[in-house]
């Protein structure tokens, strides 16, 4: 299943930008970076689950956000996008 995770973690503090730092590692363990605080994830259930808790563990829920959103198949039917575009396709034949 293909998921956006969007995030907004509170950097006032050390231990924010601390935070900061650890949901973006972890998301891009899973996916990849699309915006600066959002990422597109390919992942199966057992994936999801783990990736979510992991997040929901580093996150302050008092001050931080933290979003999930599945999306439907196919990806590109009901994604529309305008500018730079980063991402890379991994279903693609990879050419270096």
């Amino acid at each position: 299943m293909d998921v956006l995770i969007t995030y907004d973690v509170n950097t006032e503090t050390s231990e924010g930008r601390r935070r900061l730092r650890k949901v973006a590692t972890v998301c891009k363990n899973y996916g990849q970076r699309v915006q600066l605080s959002v990422f597109e994830c390919r992942v199966n259930e057992a994936q999801y689950e783990a990736l979510r808790a992991q997040l929901v563990g580093i996150i302050d829920a008092k001050v931080d956000n933290l979003r999930f959103y599945r999306l439907p198949a196919p990806r590109g039917k009901y994604i529309e996008h305008f500018g730079v575009d980063h991402y890379t396709d991994f279903d693609e034949p990879l050419v270096l």
